[in-house]
């Protein structure tokens, strides 16, 4: 698009593609998003991902820490945490009616839960078996589960690290380079080099991988020259005769007929 990169260098494009420059290459994919949260907020103008300042319930926004009851009312209380709405009934009594009466939240007993083979009373919390990171409640004889609220992070996707047994990722520190284990060399982000074959050239990106292109050669010749640690083959600095290397202009016996005499001609 007429904008110089610098190899290894990300940026976004329109339509939330990431670019990367990679060997003089240019690669895009669909940017990933991660939303650790129940209750989104669509991305903001110019974003790519939804976010998790705040909670969309119901088709309206609520802001972080927003108080508020669901649209049916029911007596019951909802609060945006961490980009996940939690919801409360009031504790009541025992007692007996067909329903709530819209004046008094607690002329009912509240029905108890029955999830999964066990009986849960109104209001009880409780975890999934063998996931401690999903916690659910027992309103009025309805289960709702929602996992664990996670801060927001403020590192780059590829520094997130999600540890064995954890629920929320954290960020790691961003890698100081790239080691090779067949020899332990180490290379800064950035960093060209070649692995011993001089058409092959790799560059140390900024996630800690390695990217490696091998070289094309184009220019063709029908006596071409051979540099060693050169890659493509050279024909401009003279010509190849029986084994032997002769400069441009060079005159010389012919090796088939002595009474003939060569000249190397660079073309």
């Amino acid at each position: 698009r007429g904008i110089p990169r610098e190899p290894g260098a990300r940026w976004t494009e329109p339509g939330c593609r990431s670019c990367t420059c990679q060997g003089g290459r240019v690669l895009c994919d669909a940017v990933s998003c991660s939303v650790p949260c129940s209750h989104p907020l669509p991305a903001p103008a110019g974003g790519c991902c939804p976010t998790c300042t705040g909670c969309l319930h119901e088709g309206v926004a609520r802001a972080e820490g927003d108080v508020f009851s669901p649209s049916d009312g029911n007596c019951t209380v909802c609060v945006c945490l961490a980009g996940n709405v939690s919801c409360l009934s009031p504790e009541c009594p025992p007692g007996s009616c067909p329903g709530p009466s819209p004046a008094d939240c607690c002329s009912c007993a509240p029905e108890k839960c029955h999830f999964r083979g066990r009986t849960y009373v109104h209001g009880a919390r409780f975890s999934l078996d063998g996931d401690h990171c999903t916690t659910c409640v027992c309103q009025r004889g309805e289960v709702e589960c929602s996992f664990t609220p996670c801060p927001v992070l403020d590192c780059p996707q590829h520094q997130r690290h999600l540890g064995p047994g954890q629920c929320c990722s954290t960020c790691r520190d961003p890698p100081a380079g790239c080691s090779l284990d067949d020899n332990g060399v180490e290379f800064p982000v950035g960093q060209i080099w070649s692995p011993g074959d001089p058409c092959e050239l790799c560059i140390c990106q900024a996630d800690g991988s390695v990217s490696c292109q091998r070289t094309d050669c184009v220019e063709t010749c029908p006596y071409p020259i051979r540099i060693p640690g050169q890659c493509c083959p050279d024909c401009s600095a003279g010509c190849t005769y029986m084994g032997r290397i002769f400069s441009n202009n060079e005159t010389f016996p012919s090796a088939l007929d002595p009474c003939l005499s060569c000249i190397c001609l660079v073309r």
